[in-house]
């Protein structure tokens, strides 16, 4: 199977020439974002499917700089602990140079990030479960013993892969949007590191799941291809 390289991909729809030039841009430029394109954003996000339409979500957006500027030094403790784990050298299969300037571009904007035009923070709240006891029988004899006991036990990931699947189609929703509207984004989940302290200062309910934390602005650098694993190294054909 031949790779899709970015130039087979300008021949197919505009979204594709999107999606192969989407870089995680770090290093914004100060300008402000309109406020109208920020909304364009969200409403891109809210497109995104939800899990049994329950569209629980909630967007907080700052562009205050007086909040981003309380917010950098949380941002600044979480980028320490972040880099403290991923070593001074690349990981296998990565390139030394790629992964230094990756590096370059997360401390740029650990230092830049009072600078920071917008930030968006989705958040969801799984409603509570709304299943009787007959209908928690009628769960049971669906699945089987053996699987409602190993349910049972990985529950709270399924709990955690429920919440996400509402949240993250809506993100790279947002993400395509800022790239085709000429914006800089990347999507972090470092925040969750500090994640109370976050929800403290922005004043986000105890009870709200928050999801991550994407910088957005105008790039100082240009888009252009991304880099990843050919289609032929990932696919495997009806069965592993």
């Amino acid at each position: 199977m031949e790779d899709i390289t970015a130039r087979q991909v300008t021949e197919e729809p505009a979204l594709f020439d999107t999606m192969a030039t989407m870089r995680a841009m770090r290093r914004l430029s100060p300008e402000p974002v309109p406020e109208e394109l920020l909304d364009q954003l969200i409403q891109a996000a809210v497109w995104g499917p939800s899990g049994g339409n329950m569209q629980r979500y909630e967007y907080v957006v700052v562009t205050d700089p007086q909040v981003m500027a309380e917010l950098a030094p949380l941002w600044r403790r979480c980028v320490g602990a972040y880099l403290a784990t991923t070593g001074k050298h690349a990981p296998e299969g990565m390139d030394e140079a790629a992964y230094g300037r990756m590096v370059a571009a997360i401390e740029y904007q650990r230092d830049h990030f009072a600078e920071t035009p917008a930030l968006v923070i989705p958040c969801y709240q799984f409603p509570p479960p709304r299943l009787d006891d007959e209908g928690l029988s009628a769960s049971a004899a669906a699945l089987g013993p053996d699987a409602t006991a190993a349910m049972a036990a990985t529950q709270e990931r399924f709990a955690a892969l429920a919440e996400g699947s509402c949240v993250y189609p809506g993100v790279q929703n947002l993400l395509l949007a800022a790239r085709g509207l000429g914006l800089a984004a990347n999507i972090t989940i470092w925040h969750l590191m500090l994640e109370d302290e976050w929800k403290a200062a922005l004043g986000i309910p105890d009870d709200m799941r928050t999801f991550a934390a994407i910088p957005i602005g105008r790039p100082l650098g240009r888009f252009g291809p991304v880099r990843r694993r050919p289609v032929a190294d990932v696919v495997h054909r009806d069965r592993w």
